[in-house]
């Protein structure tokens, strides 16, 4: 009877952890627990997720709140220590690529328990990214790896990885995405804003690279500044993008763009509303990318990678970096092609987090 602690801490866990929790249900030999780490924890970027997407509350909550990445992954490793020595799992899960996942996968293995990667082998091949480190150490001493796209097995193959602990399951988020897109069209949001279906953007910002330099962050705002003069743009801001935006000094500058509307971080079923009737959708974002690949939307992303390519390929994804001209050029292009029916990625057809629950009841 394998008794498996799943981790979340941060905003994209938590549509990962979502199906997976719903799967279990089909195997009554697996015991699952919740463990969320307290990485986000303002209720705009956590509470509301748990309601929404029917997630039961967290067994534990390790409350580790913000900091430097050392002093964040480090707390989180220290508090989920004696979990695991007190409960004595037979598997540790962690998704996605925040310091969550490194920090418990580490202890894990520390500890002797075996590691379960959802969402592995995804590579942008840029080690400045503080999630290229998490999944790179990650993938290294996990026992399970759990592969959303082809990429991934490649990328697995060639660093080494044996076979038999990799395997081709699917996309969770996207199960989380067929699963709530109905309920998301009843929400209310854009009568709420005053939105008309394709009658604006919507633009997510939060990586550091962009909102930290304020060169950077200062070309975007030359790019949104004609394309909110075409059609607005909304844009639900992250609380560290806030706080940038005062410090670098650039917050007079957005707030002389007409065109651009910040709002609060939305609920899970609100955003996914919200990004299903725009015309075009920017973001840093690396779930946004495959979210707007199954909503058919296009999507440009504000970086010069992605570890997700199957979005370039097989969506609606294109990569614009940070130039002003070459978004510009882009958005534009955008908004005189029609979109037609994207092709959609193998295995991400609501069942992955299925696949994964049956794997694990074997094992």
């Amino acid at each position: 009877m394998p008794r498996i602690i799943n981790i979340c801490g941060a905003r994209p866990n938590f549509m990962k952890i979502a199906p997976l929790m719903r799967a279990y249900r089909g195997h009554p030999n697996i015991v699952p627990l919740i463990v969320h780490t307290g990485q986000h924890y303002d209720a705009n970027m956590s509470e509301v997720f748990f309601r929404q997407l029917g997630i039961p509350e967290p067994d534990l909550n390790l409350e580790v709140g913000s900091g430097s990445h050392a002093q964040q992954t480090a707390q989180i490793m220290s508090r989920f220590e004696p979990v695991v020595q007190q409960h004595r799992p037979d598997w540790v899960l962690v998704v996605g690529d925040v310091n969550s996942t490194i920090a418990c996968a580490l202890v894990a293995t520390k500890l002797g328990v075996r590691v379960a990667h959802v969402e592995a082998g995804l590579r942008s091949f840029d080690r400045g990214m503080p999630e290229e480190i998490n999944r790179l150490l990650t993938d290294a001493i996990s026992d399970l790896l759990l592969v959303s796209e082809p990429s991934g097995l490649e990328n697995l193959r060639r660093e080494g990885v044996a076979a038999e602990r990799v395997h081709f399951v699917g996309n969770v988020m996207i199960d989380t995405l067929r699963f709530s897109l109905e309920h998301a069209r009843r929400t209310r949001v854009l009568d709420a804003l005053g939105l008309a279906p394709r009658g604006y953007n919507v633009l997510t910002l939060h990586r550091p690279s962009n909102v930290d330099d304020p060169l950077v962050f200062g070309r975007l705002l030359d790019a949104l500044e004609r394309i909110s003069a075409d059609l607005q743009v909304v844009f639900p801001i992250h609380p560290r993008t806030r706080a940038n935006l005062a410090r670098l000094g650039l917050q007079p500058r957005l707030d002389a763009l007409r065109g651009l509307r910040l709002v609060e971080p939305l609920g899970y079923l609100e955003f996914l509303r919200l990004m299903a009737d725009a015309a075009v959708v920017l973001t840093d974002s690396g779930g946004i990318q495959e979210e707007t690949t199954i909503l058919g939307v296009w999507c440009l992303t504000l970086r010069e990678n992605t570890e997700r390519p199957v979005t370039l390929t097989s969506g609606t994804n294109t990569l614009v970096g940070t130039d002003p001209q070459r978004i510009v050029a882009a958005y534009e292009r955008c908004r005189k092609t029609p979109l037609g029916e994207p092709r959609v990625p193998e295995k991400w057809d609501g069942r992955a987090a299925e696949r994964i629950a049956e794997l694990l009841a074997k094992m």
